[in-house]
Order: C-alpha cells, then structure tokens, then sequence
C-alpha cells in the first residue's frame, strides 16, 4: 500500500521544497498542477489544465505560474510583483479594491520571479484551506412552525 499524503501535507511539502529551490523544474511544476486539480476545479476546466501542461513542457516558467495562480485559485488574483534588491516581491489578494491591509493577502519573496509567484500559490492554499469555513457570526435559525423567532441580543 503506497502511503499518499492529503492535501494539506502536500501544501507544506511544497512550502519546504519552494523554500530550497533554486530554479524551476517540470516534476515541481507538474506537482503544483496536481495540488490545483486536486482542490476540485471548476468542471470543465480541462482545457486550462492541458494549457498549463503546455507551459510546462515549453518551459515558459512564468506564464506557467500566472496561469496556475488563475486556475487552482481563481478567487485569488496578483495584486502586485515587484523587483528590488535582488528579490521578487510577489503578493495575491481576494479582493482588489480593497487596500492590501484590508485584504486577505499572502506577500512572499524569492530571487526567481516565478518562484516568488508559486510560493504566494502555496501560501494561499493554505490560507484557503484553513479558512474554508467562514465564521458565523449571525446565528442560523429556521422558522417554527408557531411563529417569528426573535435572534436579537438586547444587552
């Protein structure tokens, strides 16, 4: 029985090995794709997907990860990249009118420009998976069969 780690254990595999890498590989960009397919993608996305697939194989690194960051996460869009001292600053938001200290952001650095795009990929699938769930904040109740119930807290 071949042991197969869940998504979340993929996720922080992928933190690590972003984290070491120096350069893009196809197996590392292929194991990114599979965590994107495996977060239950919109159907019929296929096409996306071999597009992607497309990137890998033609080596073009950075359209490879902008398209990954639009196809595993399409809630998520670049807020902003750029280039200073040597380092790539790459940031992703779910909600761009908003100013970035509002918004649910992942900011990361890396020297590689796509690199630096992966990490912020990784970074916020597991924001996105820790918060899955949102709170509730408002109670839910079902109306009774009796009436109007009263939610409100008067104190």
């Amino acid at each position: 029985m071949q042991f197969v780690p869940d998504r979340d254990e993929q996720v922080c595999l992928f933190q690590a090995e972003l984290g070491r890498a120096l350069d893009l590989t196809p197996a590392l960009m292929t194991g990114m794709l599979a965590i994107a397919e495996a977060r239950g993608v919109a159907p019929g996305s296929r096409d996306q997907a071999d597009r992607i697939r497309n990137f890998i194989r033609a080596e073009a690194w950075t359209d490879a990860a902008l398209a990954l960051v639009e196809f595993g996460l399409p809630q998520w869009k670049l807020r902003c990249i750029t280039y200073e001292d040597g380092e790539w600053f790459c940031s992703l938001g779910r909600r761009l009118p908003l100013p970035a200290w509002l918004d649910d952001s992942v900011t990361v650095t890396h020297p590689v420009m796509p690199l630096a795009i992966l990490t912020a990929f990784v970074e916020a699938c597991a924001v996105t998976s820790c918060s899955t769930q949102p709170a509730r904040t408002v109670p839910s109740v079902q109306p009774s069969a009796n009436g109007v119930v009263c939610c409100d807290n008067f104190f």
